[in-house]
């Protein structure tokens, strides 16, 4: 018996493909801090989380012990679960929480030490500066544009929050009648950054033009069993399973050592060269998309962490998927 805990909305696709993957007598357990019939009443049997943190932790082991689960995955909270990893292990559970250290969470997490260590190791990556403060923003700014567009983002975030395309033309009031375009003038942002003193460290980087490539990779204490690399162009993604960047992912998760469903990001330059973007270690939104490439990766995972023969893949590389909305009947 597998227990996904609470994770990003894209656990929904998870426990479908995992559904798809396991005898029907394997049972699937689906758990939220909120009320999410949506998402976990697609499992056998689903539950409500504790918020309290320290509370949380003492009922995943107390309800896995009552209900004979074996298998945890962690999902959203994944360092704050892998520091209580000793526990897990005490009471004989497999915990998957996307590294098997919580050096991996401290490395990939901080995107000022990711890319340090990446660049340490070898890898491909978008140099950065990390900034603390208006004066340091200006050097680093003057430092990367004389070589071409400059952009930035929060050394610790998700979900892109806090990216911004420095563009001079841009008109000053653009930022805020369009932001989902992410463009701002850097005498625009300057200006809003120092108004305070207190600000949180940012990375500043040159702007890749090329297209990024995010990969879904199924790992085993870094080992890469299964994954599906994600390209967008316009309103579509498409699929790639060879290549420079879907190699460099795979070498990436290896490096820092990924346990469990993760996905890392690659971003091209002019020459069509990736570089590593990020590692998140946990599933990401667009999961589910790969089974349209015919690798259903929560199902090989799922699979595989249970003794059971994985699903066969059958690459359909010609694909493209586009993501929309859908109504979903549920019972409150």
């Amino acid at each position: 018996m597998i227990w996904f805990l609470e994770g990003q909305s894209s656990q929904r696709d998870i426990i479908v493909g995992a559904r798809e993957a396991l005898p029907a007598d394997a049972k699937i357990f689906a758990s939220h801090r909120q009320v999410r019939p949506e998402i976990t009443g697609l499992a056998d049997i689903s539950f409500i989380e504790p918020t309290d943190t320290k509370a949380r932790i003492e009922w995943v082991l107390r309800t896995a012990e009552d209900n004979g689960i074996k298998v945890i995955v962690a999902g959203r909270e994944g360092r704050l679960i892998e520091l209580a990893r000793p526990a897990f292990a005490a009471a004989g559970l497999t915990l998957i929480t996307g590294g098997l250290s919580i050096e991996t969470f401290n490395t990939v997490d901080d995107k000022s030490l990711f890319t340090a260590e990446a660049e340490r190791a070898g890898l491909d990556c978008v140099p950065a500066i990390t900034v603390s403060n208006a004066q340091q923003l200006t050097a680093a700014y003057a430092t990367l544009a004389s070589q071409g567009e400059v952009c930035i983002k929060p050394v610790v975030g998700i979900y892109g929050e806090g990216f911004w395309r420095f563009k001079q033309d841009a008109d000053p009031f653009r930022c805020f009648a369009k932001t989902a375009v992410r463009e701002v003038n850097f005498e625009t942002y300057l200006q809003a950054y120092s108004a305070a003193e207190d600000r949180p460290a940012m990375l500043v980087m040159p702007y890749m033009e090329g297209s990024e490539c995010s990969v879904d990779i199924v790992c085993e204490a870094g080992h890469a069993v299964a994954f599906v690399g994600r390209r967008k162009a316009g309103l579509y993604q498409s699929f790639e399973r060879e290549g420079a960047a879907v190699q460099l992912a795979l070498q990436a998760a290896e490096h820092f050592g990924c346990d469990g469903i993760v996905n890392v990001q690659t971003r091209d330059d002019a020459d069509g060269k990736p570089h590593l973007l990020e590692i998140n270690p946990r599933y990401s939104g667009g999961i589910g998309y790969t089974r349209a490439a015919g690798v259903n990766l929560p199902g090989i995972f799922a699979a595989r962490r249970l003794g059971f023969k994985e699903p066969v893949s059958v690459w359909q590389g010609d694909v493209r998927v586009k993501a929309v909305t859908v109504a979903v009947p549920v019972t409150v």
